[in-house]
């Protein structure tokens, strides 16, 4: 018996099916649309998203993120944008007020005031009197500033520069995870397994970088400006001195002759310049020194901005610091 063809049917019939099949074609409802502030954020929410959707970065790479103007395609991501993921404000002040004009009906998560995250107070720029006073880890003190700072050597404040400790980027992602879950429930077993992997990833980042700084624990360095106490003390090093507050404001004539005589007594063995700020100030700390010169980059400006890019900005990091640091 001939089979009849589907146009065939009685019209009831083939309305039910045409729907069933329209509904079985029906592309899965759309991802959330998602913008981040800065490269380590973006790597984090890359990972979570993986096989999903990309997120938007609305900060210019190799811009200094503590005083920044939004393009106009930039505030437009935060316009269109459904959760934006960044720091918090004390890396970008000005970020605030953006968020509120641009994007006051999308969910922002200052990944930074987290319940969980390991958080550091500001430091004073002369970090003699303090070089290994700290360095144990704060895992036991989670959402609290540290209290290791010295009377006269602080000011207030939160560091920022929270994701350069790998503990803390492993806590952000499972944030991510369940942020994106919780707006997108139908990926929400992917999130949570990418989430997962990039965690596992990051345990044997850790491992891998202690291994490769287990020699210049004691090296005596200066940095440009402190960006980097979260690393210092996840791994234990030795930073005795900074040229720039950790929000990166300049320093007076009188700081930077109290730096010159610190690479002097402390036998500082590298002075750490960044590719964002003037490097006129790192050539004065050097002048008459026998101090070699690297340069570190807490954004990693020249490090591909996907998946690999967190990884890749620790390994930068490490790699380094041995590199001047062991040089002698």
């Amino acid at each position: 018996m001939k089979r009849r063809s589907t146009s065939a049917l009685p019209r009831p019939r083939a309305a039910l099916l045409g729907l069933i099949f329209g509904v079985i074609a029906a592309p899965a409802l759309a991802a959330p649309r998602v913008a981040t502030d800065v490269a380590p954020v973006q790597s984090l929410v890359t990972q979570v998203m993986d096989g999903v959707a990309e997120p938007s970065m609305v900060i210019q790479r190799g811009a200094s993120p503590h005083s920044y103007s939004l393009r106009p395609s930039e505030a437009a991501t935060l316009e269109n944008a459904d959760i934006v993921f960044w720091v918090g404000d004390e890396l970008t002040p000005w970020l605030t007020g953006a968020l509120d004009n641009l994007a006051g009906n999308a969910d922002s998560v200052a990944l930074l005031h987290t319940e969980g995250t390991l958080r550091h107070g500001f430091r004073d720029r002369v970090l003699a009197e303090a070089a290994h006073d700290g360095h144990e880890s704060h895992e036991g003190h989670e959402g609290h500033e540290s209290h290791d700072e010295h009377e006269g050597h602080a000011h207030e404040g939160v560091d920022p520069h929270a994701w350069l400790d790998p503990v803390n980027a492993q806590h952000w992602l499972g944030v991510i995870a369940d942020t994106l879950a919780r707006h997108d429930p139908a990926n929400a077993e992917r999130y949570q397994a990418n989430a997962d992997a990039a965690r596992d990833r990051i345990d044997g980042l850790i491992r891998q970088v202690r291994g490769e700084l287990e020699g210049v624990h004691d090296e005596a360095f200066i940095v440009f400006h402190d960006a980097y106490q979260y690393y210092e003390r996840r791994f234990d090093l030795n930073t005795v001195g900074a040229i720039s507050l950790s929000d990166a404001r300049d320093p007076g004539p009188a700081h930077i002759a109290e730096i010159r005589d610190i690479v002097a007594e402390r036998d500082v063995q590298c002075v750490f310049a960044e590719p964002q700020f003037n490097p006129a100030m790192v050539d004065t700390v050097l002048s008459g020194t026998d101090a070699r010169t690297g340069v570190l980059d807490p954004l990693g400006s020249e490090i591909p901005a996907d998946g690999d890019y967190y990884t890749t900005l620790i390994n930068q990091l490490s790699e380094r610091l041995v590199t001047c640091l062991s040089a002698g």
